[in-house]
């Protein structure tokens, strides 16, 4: 076991105190991911928007006792922590990452490519554990920190590493390959992915290749011809795979059917799926397997069983009040922490349980991997254990929580009692084997099949991109008003309170109660504050909107001299709420009168900031708000924040960002300056409960109105206007997205369905239909019935079921 006195010699560093000597165990390179234990060390890395230096101080009330940094602090401080001093902490991570892999002479598959490289890598798991005890990369941890991270997980007991590189410019792969040290290569593909960060596609090829400048053989399809001259001219020893004749193992296709032709002895093979990028994956694994010496019948047998994996973890409403994390990706440890970690932004109850399910996988050394299980339950803070399988069952006295244990999940669900779980959040995550989706559909509130996802990565993606528009110091107030504009506000809020937002805006008092129901302490500004809501916003810690003298008067009756927060609106052109320049003497006069009354922030409404014919406009509200906004500071007993812009202007006018911008819209995917630099983050997807032929003349659907001249086939969506689908959407206006194809609305949208004209297509009952999202964007189908995102979104009604998906987990 590594000691941190032995960092300095393995990374170059300077020891700057050693309190004690302790052991180097968890990695950390996160604030927010904290293991408070003995063996944990953090590395303090500085980022585009944050500088692991700046949380040393809380880390270390935690618990946190060795830190790697790149900046020497007070140690006077921090009197039993120990500290290395070193250039670079991610080179550091990196060093130490390699050093380790060094101490193993097991086989290690490295992947790479533009596309696939996450779907090969979980196949392979899925392929090889019935033989070896296999690590890889947790999700896709793949990059220049995610990949010493996931190579510190190897082990002793195990017996084959496949790790997954991604790089997005040059002279980034040398420092991986040093980390992975691969003895065999997979190289997926080639395609557009980070074009940006290279001259050209031969540069992104060769830099791809420095990955596998030691391997025994590196797998590739030759009939990618650019990847095989690149190859070919580096003399790599390969393994191909591909339908040309001079491939090492060729798949072969004759009408329906395909062969797997190893050297001549042809086998038959079956794909559960039919694209070519899902056949592709499936062959690189086919070619690794042949590599290894399994026996043809077993390779296509087990490629015939390979099936789309959820590459994603999904927070769903449960039953009695619960929240659900439902994790279907494989079990292992490395994921196993994964999960864990996305459990420390639920934050809506303090109760939390783990359903967990023995590993994919035999572990060599069961003890030893049950006790790093537990362990980690421990370290998550998890009030209750349920354990599931023979491994894990053996083992209870590991579990120092509450806990039980089944042998097999036919047994825990013979036994099931929904009022076992109340308020409380439950992961869940099990290994494929144990079917772990029907304890998911026992715990999950029934809600009928139209479903709102939220996608969590683009929904981060977004808030970061404006903050990069942003001045140093600059704080955001994100908008999740209207239930988060129909993206649910208390997933949402626990998302952007894990990242870090400023402030909450919401509309009204109800809605910040809620928020805080479910442990939101982000400060909560309420819009539209009612005088019956006062109490409310007292008892819930929440700061009003205060827009008129009148309102202001009785806030301040109501309060009789306790403290509150407000927010000052200025009427500067908007016309719609707001104090107007004849105002401010007595507004001033009420604020000096009412020290109680403490203004957190004064701000204003930009009314055209998306329209360039109205800048003008624009220009003479900034200049209306600063001048108010300046005189009102004057009689502030605090520097009150100012804010003016909202999504536009973000975007349009960075001179009018001052010290706190309102993001909106923007947070969402949409962006009306039309930039097509955001991330949609909401699909809403339904399912087609029937398909009918219907004869040319008979009409579709109430009033008859859905007449045509053909024959049509005619599917029934499970979504209608009590959904949030529009009855304008009716009578061929509206547009859904089934098997890739737009399909108009035949008659009228009713209550509870829609029925759509999918003549010529091959949809079944159960088909998935868009209604919004990937592949057709939400601007287009608001376009269609002249309208905008904003009300599309806001109206989609809270019977539809939200689901947050965290892709990649």
């Amino acid at each position: 076991m590594i000691q941190f006195s032995d960092l300095a010699g393995i990374t170059g560093g300077k020891l700057l105190q050693l309190a004690a000597n302790r052991p180097v165990v968890h990695l950390l390179t996160d604030s927010r991911r904290v293991i408070p234990e003995e063996g944990s060390v953090f590395f303090a890395i500085r980022g585009e928007r944050h500088d692991g230096h700046d949380y040393i101080r809380m880390l270390y009330e935690k618990g946190i006792r060795q830190f790697v940094a790149e900046r020497a602090f007070h140690l006077s401080n921090y009197p039993s922590a120990n500290v290395l001093l070193v250039d670079s902490s991610v080179r550091a991570l990196q060093l130490l990452a390699a050093h380790h892999r060094k101490q193993f002479s097991l086989p290690v598959v490295g992947i790479t490519g533009s596309n696939g490289k996450t779907i090969v890598k979980e196949w392979l798991y899925q392929l090889l554990s019935p033989e070896y005890a296999v690590v890889k990369n947790p999700g896709s941890y793949n990059s220049q920190i995610g990949v010493p991270l996931s190579v510190w997980q190897i082990r002793p007991y195990h017996q084959l590493g496949i790790f997954e590189a991604g790089i997005s410019k040059y002279h980034e792969m040398q420092a991986l390959e040093n980390i992975i040290r691969p003895d065999y290569g997979i190289f997926t593909n080639i395609g557009s992915a980070h074009d940006a960060g290279f001259k050209n596609r031969e540069e992104k090829i060769q830099e791809k290749l420095a990955l596998f400048a030691r391997v025994k053989k590196l797998i590739y399809c030759i009939d990618h011809q650019d990847i095989h001259r690149a190859v070919t001219a580096q003399n790599i020893p390969a393994c191909t795979w591909g339908r040309s004749a001079g491939a090492s193992l060729r798949l072969v296709q004759e009408k329906d059917e395909y062969f797997l032709d190893f050297g001549g002895n042809k086998t038959p093979v079956s794909f559960a799926f039919a694209d070519a990028a899902g056949i592709e994956n499936a062959m690189h694994c086919a070619t690794l397997m042949w590599l290894l010496n399994y026996e043809p019948e077993t390779i296509a047998a087990r490629i015939r069983q390979l099936r789309q994996i959820p590459m994603r973890l999904e927070v769903k409403e449960g039953i009695n009040g619960c929240l659900l994390v439902d994790d279907a990706y494989n079990n292992d440890l490395a994921g196993l922490q994964m999960s864990l970690d996305f459990l420390q932004y639920q934050r809506q109850h303090s109760r939390r349980t783990v359903i967990l399910s023995d590993l994919e996988q035999t572990a060599r050394n069961e003890e030893a991997w049950v006790k790093e299980v537990a362990d980690k339950i421990t370290g998550a803070g998890i009030s209750r254990f349920i354990g599931i399988g023979p491994v894990l069952s053996r083992w209870p006295q590991f579990f120092t929580m509450a806990h039980s244990f089944f042998p097999t999940t036919e047994d825990f669900l013979a036994g099931f009692n929904a009022a076992d779980f109340k308020n409380e959040t439950i992961l869940i995550k099990g290994a494929r084997a144990f079917r772990f989706e029907r304890i998911s559909a026992q715990l999950q509130r029934r809600l009928h099949g139209t479903v709102l996802e939220i996608n969590a990565a683009a929904l981060v993606a977004n808030l970061n991109f404006f903050r990069s528009q942003l001045r140093p110091g600059t704080r955001i107030m994100a908008m999740v008003k209207a239930f988060a504009y129909g993206n649910h506000s208390v997933q949402v809020a626990n998302l952007l309170q894990y990242h870090k937002a400023d402030y909450l805006g919401v509309a009204y008092a109800d809605e910040g109660a809620e928020l805080r129901q479910h442990n939101i302490t982000l400060p909560v500004m309420v819009m539209n504050p009612a005088e019956e809501s006062f109490d409310t916003l007292v008892q819930h810690r929440l700061e009003p909107e205060v827009y008129s003298i009148l309102l202001l008067q009785k806030l301040a009756a109501f309060l009789d001299g306790r403290p509150i927060g407000i927010h000052i609106k200025l009427d500067t052109g908007m016309h719609r709420l707001g104090f107007s320049e004849d105002d401010m003497p007595r507004l001033a006069s009420m604020l000096k009168n009412h020290p109680n009354l403490q203004v957190k922030s004064v701000f204003s409404h930009l009314s055209a900031s998306d329209n360039p014919d109205l800048d003008a406009l624009t220009h003479q509200q900034a200049d209306r708000f600063m001048r108010m906004a300046f005189a009102l500071k004057e009689v502030c007993s605090a520097e009150p924040l100012l804010h003016l812009v909202n999504t536009s202007g973000i975007l349009r006018f960075p001179q009018y960002h001052f010290n706190m911008v309102r993001l909106g819209i923007g947070l969402y995917g949409i962006d009306p300056t039309g930039t097509n630099k955001l991330q949609p983050v909401a699909t809403l997807k339904t399912t087609v409960s029937q398909v009918r032929r219907v004869k040319a003349g008979e009409p579709v659907g109430y009033s008859g109105r859905g007449v045509s001249a053909r024959d049509r086939t005619i599917a029934t969506l499970a979504i209608g206007y009590a959904d949030g689908f529009s009855r304008a959407f009716g009578n061929g206006v509206g547009r859904v997205l089934i098997h890739g194809e737009r399909v108009p609305v035949v008659g009228n949208v009713c209550m509870d369905m829609t029925m759509v004209d999918v003549t010529g297509l091959d949809v079944k009952e159960g088909d998935e239909a868009v209604i919004f999202g990937e592949g057709l964007p939400i601007e287009e189908v608001a376009a269609s019935m002249n309208t905008i995102p904003y009300e599309i979104l806001t109206h989609t009604s809270a019977r539809v079921k939200r689901v947050l998906v965290a892709e990649g987990m």
